[in-house]
C-alpha cells in the first residue's frame, strides 16, 4: 500500500489527481501540496520521522512547470537523499520526458489524466516499491465516500453525500452542499457515471441531482423543474420522464 504525495500548483487539477488516487486500492494515503517548498517541507519531515511513521512518504505525483521551484528541481534535490520518495511526473507537456527519465522517473504521464493511464503508473509504482522493500501497511478502515476539493491550498474532504447537486463549468464541475460550493477539474459526465450508486440523477446537460435532495418538483405549462434547498433547476425534456419515474419509485418505498 503506497503513501502518495501529489504537488501541483493548479489546485482543480490537483483535486482530480487526488480524487483519481484515493479511488485506487493500492494507495493507502494520498495528500497534496500546491507548491514545490511546501512538498519539500513534508518530504524533510516525512524523512525525519522515518519510513515506519504515519508521515512516509512513498512516492511523489509531481507536476513540473510551477511557480518558483520547477518539479525537475524537486526531484534533483531530492536525489541527495539516501531514500528518496519514488517520483511519478505528471504535466501537461511531453518536452521534459528526457529529462524526467535521467532523473530516474518511475513514469511519466501527461495531462489530462487519464483513469487508466494514472492507473498504470501506479501498478509500476508499486512493482519498484515492493522491489526496494519498502512497507506495505494493511489498507485503512472504509470510510464515506468523499471528493477532495481546495480551500485556500488545503485539500478538504467532503462527503458525497453532502453534496446537494453539481453544476458543469465547462471541464469542471461546481459542487453544491448546503453551506458552500467547490469547484473540482472534474466533467459532470464523469461525476454522473461515478456517482450513479449514491443516488445521483442527470437532470440536464448543466446539472446533477441528488435523488434525496429534492425537495419539490414543479410543472408550469409544458416546462418541469425541482427545487433543492434554495436552487430551482430545470429539468430537460429528455431527463424529464426518468426523473419522474425516479421520484414515484422513491415515494412509493
Amino acid at each position: 500500500m503506497l503513501r502518495v504525495l501529489a504537488v501541483d500548483d493548479e489546485e482543480p487539477a490537483l483535486a482530480e489527481l487526488l480524487y483519481l488516487l484515493r479511488a485506487d486500492p493500492r494507495v493507502r494515503a494520498a495528500e497534496g501540496a500546491t507548491d514545490a517548498t511546501e512538498a519539500l517541507r513534508r518530504i524533510t519531515r516525512a524523512v525525519e520521522a522515518g519510513p515506519e511513521s504515519d508521515e512516509a512518504i512513498d512516492v511523489l505525483f509531481l507536476d513540473i512547470q510551477m511557480a518558483g521551484l520547477t518539479g525537475l528541481d524537486v526531484a534533483r534535490l531530492l536525489a541527495g537523499f539516501a531514500r528518496p520518495p519514488l517520483i511519478v511526473f505528471v504535466t501537461a507537456h511531453e518536452g521534459f520526458a528526457v529529462h524526467a527519465f535521467d532523473l530516474k522517473a518511475v513514469d511519466y504521464v501527461l495531462k489530462p489524466v487519464r483513469r487508466e493511464r494514472l492507473a498504470e503508473a501506479v501498478r509500476r509504482v508499486a512493482e519498484q516499491a515492493e522491489a526496494l522493500g519498502y512497507r506495505r501497511a494493511a489498507p485503512p478502515a472504509t470510510t464515506p465516500d468523499t471528493i477532495p476539493v481546495e480551500l485556500g491550498g488545503v485539500t478538504r474532504l467532503v462527503a458525497v453525500q453532502d453534496i446537494a447537486y453539481a453544476e458543469a463549468q465547462g471541464d469542471y464541475a461546481r459542487l453544491h452542499t448546503q453551506d458552500a460550493s467547490h469547484l473540482v477539474r472534474i466533467p459532470l459526465t464523469t461525476l454522473e457515471e461515478r456517482w450513479q450508486q449514491h443516488g445521483f440523477v442527470r437532470i440536464h446537460r448543466r446539472h446533477l441531482v441528488a435523488l434525496h435532495r429534492i425537495d419539490e418538483l414543479r410543472l408550469d405549462g409544458g416546462s418541469m423543474s425541482v427545487r433543492v434547498g434554495d436552487a430551482e433547476l430545470a429539468v430537460s425534456r429528455r431527463h424529464a420522464s426518468r426523473l419522474r419515474e425516479l421520484l414515484l419509485r422513491r415515494s412509493a418505498s
